[in-house]
């Protein structure tokens, strides 16, 4: 078991925190967590692939213990949320490295790969998506805020924020709700209830269009360069379809593809199966 280092990097005066284990020179592996959560999500995969690797999972700008300043001091987009993480690679030395992206972290990734592709080595993708028949009817409120940002559809959007909404997240389609630990979604409620948490999330809900406007780009990253591409999904999630995972493979025809008999937070009851996909994938 490798320790883990707690840590915040100063990004061009933005503070980000991240965790990170393994040994200087190991092939570098950074993690990008989703919504609602942080790098928190990893503390059962960290330990399981330290030996091997060099990590990094950093808390995402407005998530866990990196900044969150006021919507007037920092624009909620998605583009600027990769435009963060890009620095902060830089800014730690991630100058190649591969990336797995969950949830939100995949248009924060993929982002990274179109900018960069020189760095990117390899992605593992868990229920992140890049594909229209990847998302489910879930989306159908906030598809409803991008056609009409009206302030009810706006206040509408505010149920996936409750309480009761972020523990559905975590036990949607696990069969077996006991090996779900509430420390996940529990932590994840106390982010959401500070100050201004609530608005900075509906901005995002309403930029989240920009992702699937650059749908057609990361998929023409993944024709023009070929990543190897890891996708490890569970295959119940209510958001992120499995056709989204078996889509990758018609741009990628070499991509792995692997589905899981679990839900959204794949990590919460599959962290040892992943592990091992991402450690027979990585070092092949």
């Amino acid at each position: 078991m490798s320790s883990i280092a707690y840590s915040h990097a100063d990004v061009d005066g933005f503070k980000v925190f991240y965790r990170e284990a393994g040994r200087s020179g190991a092939p570098k592996l950074l993690l990008l967590h989703g919504f609602p959560s942080s790098s928190h999500m990893f503390r059962d995969l960290i330990p399981r692939l330290a030996h091997r690797f060099h990590i990094v999972a950093p808390d995402l700008p407005g998530f866990g213990q990196s900044d969150m300043p006021g919507r007037g001091a920092f624009v909620y987009t998605f583009d600027n949320i990769a435009n963060v993480i890009d620095r902060f690679t830089e800014v730690i030395g991630f100058d190649r490295f591969a990336v797995y992206v969950f949830d939100y972290g995949a248009p924060t990734g993929f982002r990274l790969a179109l900018k960069h592709p020189e760095r990117i080595a390899a992605i593992i993708s868990q229920n992140g998506n890049a594909y229209e028949e990847g998302l489910s009817e879930g989306w159908n409120p906030i598809r409803a805020y991008w056609q009409d940002a009206s302030r009810a559809n706006r206040e509408a959007l505010r149920a996936l924020l409750t309480h009761e909404t972020t523990v559905w997240q975590y036990t949607h389609g696990v069969h077996d709700t006991t090996r779900v630990s509430p420390d996940g979604y529990s932590l994840d409620d106390f982010y959401l209830s500070r100050p201004g948490a609530d608005e900075v999330q509906l901005d995002l809900f309403a930029d989240y269009r920009s992702n699937v406007a650059l749908y057609p780009a990361f998929q023409q990253y993944f024709r023009t360069h070929q990543p190897p591409f890891l996708a490890v999904w569970g295959k119940n999630d209510p958001f992120f379809l499995p056709a989204g995972a078996e889509a990758f493979r018609r741009d990628m025809p070499g991509a792995v593809v692997r589905f899981f008999d679990t839900g959204h937070f794949a990590l919460e009851t599959h962290a040892a199966e992943i592990a091992a996909a991402i450690s027979e994938f990585l070092i092949r």
